[in-house]
C-alpha cells in the first residue's frame, strides 16, 4: 500500500514516521517551507514509544506531482482545510486514492465526502499529545498513541483491512473500529471540553483537577456535546459520560491540550472547527449550549494566533 500523509505537523510526521519506521513506502504532502526543512533536518521522532530518525523522505509540494498513492491520510489543522480541500480532490481524481482525514470535529467529513465522494472518506481521528521543536522534530510528550479508523462506506473494507494489518509492525496503535462515528464523536466531545478549558484558564491540565469551579465548567461542556451527539444520532451511555468527565481529573499535573500548546505558541488555533462547529450543530437542532458558547466568545480573539495588541 503507498501511502500519502498531507500535513506533516506533529500528527502527520508522528504517524507518517512511524509506518516509515516499519518499511511502509510513506510520502509526504506539504507546503514549501515545511518541505525545506524536511530536506534539510529529516524527520526524527523523540518518543516515549522509541525515537525515530530518517534522513531522506519523499515530499511532494504540489498536487500534479502526486502518482500511484493507494491512501491519503489528512493530518492538517481544521483551519486549514479550506486551503487543502482542492488539492485532495485532485490527488483523488488522479490516483483513485482513499482519504483518512485525522481532523478533530465531525464537520469535516461531509465537507469531504461531496468534493471527492462519500465512498472515498474513511472515518478516523487520532489520540497522542505531541508538538514540533524549532528543527521540525516531533516531540511526544504522552505515554501511548493511537490511529483509530473505520469504514463508512463498503467499498472502504479492502483498504481497512490492509491498514489494520500494519498494526503489528508499527511502534503506535492503528485500530479498526467498527462504529467510528460514535468513537469519533467520544474524542469530538472530550477534546472540545478539555481543549476550551485549558485554554481559557491558559494553564495545563493539572488545574483542572485542582481547581473545582473549572472542572464544573469542562464537565458542563461535556454534557452539552453529549446533547448535540445524541440530536446526531449518537448515542452514549451515562457510563461513557461520566467516564470522560472523570478522565478530565487525571492528567498530569504539566499536560495540556495540542489547542493550548498552540496558543502559548501564538499559533492559530482550531476554536473554530471545534466549539464554532459545536455551535452551528446547536443552531441546527435549536439547542442551548451556553457554556461551550461562553469558551468560543473567550477563545475565539486567538482564532487566528496572538492578538495583535498583546
Amino acid at each position: 500500500m503507498n501511502i500519502l500523509v498531507q500535513g506533516a505537523g506533529a500528527l502527520g510526521a508522528y504517524f507518517g514516521g512511524r509506518m516509515l519506521e516499519a518499511g511502509l513506502n510513506v510520502s509526504f504532502f506539504v507546503r514549501e517551507k515545511r518541505a525545506a526543512q524536511l530536506t534539510k533536518e529529516g524527520l526524527k521522532i523523540i518518543s516515549p514509544e522509541g525515537n525515530f530518525a530518517r534522513k531522506e523522505v519523499a515530499v511532494y509540494t504540489s498536487p500534479e506531482q502526486v502518482k500511484n498513492i493507494d491512501l491519503v491520510i489528512l493530518t492538517v489543522k481544521g483551519y486549514h482545510l479550506d486551503q487543502v480541500i482542492p488539492q485532495v480532490q485532485t490527488i483523488v481524481q488522479q490516483t483513485g486514492a482513499f482519504v483518512l482525514p485525522l481532523l478533530n470535529g465531525v464537520e469535516h467529513l461531509e465537507r469531504l465526502q461531496q468534493v471527492i465522494g462519500k465512498e472515498k472518506v474513511i472515518g478516523g481521528f487520532a489520540s497522542i499529545i505531541a508538538t514540533l521543536n524549532e528543527q521540525g522534530h516531533v516531540e511526544h510528550t504522552s505515554a501511548n498513541s493511537a490511529m483509530k479508523f473505520g469504514a463508512l462506506d463498503n467499498e472502504q473494507a479492502d483498504i481497512c483491512e490492509q491498514l489494520e494489518e500494519i498494526n503489528s509492525h508499527v511502534k503506535t496503535n492503528l485500530l479498526r473500529e467498527e462504529n467510528i462515528l460514535k468513537h469519533m464523536w467520544k474524542k469530538y466531545i472530550f477534546i472540545t471540553s478539555f481543549s476550551g478549558i485549558t485554554s481559557a484558564m491558559q494553564l495545563p491540565a493539572g488545574f483542572i483537577a485542582s481547581s473545582e469551579a473549572s472542572y464544573v465548567v469542562a464537565k458542563k461542556v461535556i454534557f452539552e456535546m453529549n446533547t448535540l451527539a445524541a440530536k446526531e444520532g449518537i448515542a452514549l451511555t451515562e457510563y461513557e459520560v461520566e467516564s470522560m468527565a472523570n478522565r478530565l481529573k487525571g492528567f498530569k499535573k504539566g499536560a495540556t491540550s495540542s489547542m493550548h500548546q498552540d496558543m502559548r505558541k501564538g499559533l492559530p488555533i482550531e476554536v473554530e472547527h471545534l466549539h464554532g462547529g459545536a455551535l452551528r450543530l446547536a443552531t441546527k437542532h435549536d439547542v442551548m449550549v451556553p457554556v461551550i458558547e461562553t469558551l468560543y466568545g473567550i477563545l475565539k480573539p486567538y482564532e487566528n494566533g496572538k492578538p495583535d495588541c498583546l
